[in-house]
């Protein structure tokens, strides 16, 4: 009863109160690479390159002028990509891509709500049967692939994990704040 009680307690102060995640059963395929031994920007690239309709980003650093390119380069082949990145990390030294991502009509959100939008995830393609999810801790940047020991994970064929993450970043969406120069 009295976890009841201080359940009720917190959600009534406005507190958020953890639930249990959900298990999803394993099928599909899985790709991965460790850096900086394997090409995780290119089997990244790869998968920009396969998405037919739409890539939901989330980025907490985007420095990688590859992947950058490759965002582009899908938006004019007519593919849906919307990016989500945190802002702290976005207005913080110069080397970001965001705003070549902006100029070239990718809409851009920045979460503001969180003291770190960790997450890196890219949601290829919901709803389809090719539907992917690339995510890791390899953040968007040269540094991931070069510098750092990074992993990265690209889950195809899976609609209910795609779908858990195109679920969560649209949750991160409804708080995101629309991109403005400073």
């Amino acid at each position: 009863m009295r976890l009841t009680l201080l359940t009720l307690a917190l959600l009534a102060a406005g507190a958020a109160v953890a639930q249990v995640p959900p298990q999803i059963p394993a099928q599909g395929t899985v790709q991965l690479a460790f850096t900086p031994w394997d090409n995780a920007e290119g089997m990244i690239v790869d998968g920009i390159r396969r998405a037919k309709q739409q890539i939901l980003v989330q980025a907490f650093s985007f420095t990688s002028r590859a992947l950058a390119n490759a965002l582009i380069a899908a938006k004019r082949r007519g593919v849906d990509v919307q990016v989500m990145a945190d802002r702290e990390q976005t207005f913080s030294g110069g080397a970001s891509r965001i705003p070549e991502l902006v100029r070239a009509g990718i809409p851009v959100t920045l979460e503001v709500r969180y003291q770190s939008a960790h997450n890196k995830v890219m949601v290829m393609d919901a709803g389809t049967a090719d539907a992917a999810v690339i995510t890791g801790s390899y953040n968007w940047t040269y540094a991931a692939q070069y510098k750092n020991a990074e992993n990265v994970l690209i889950l195809r064929h899976n609609p209910d994990i795609v779908n858990a993450y195109a679920a969560n970043w649209r949750r991160h969406y409804a708080d995101a704040l629309p991109y403005a120069e400073q």
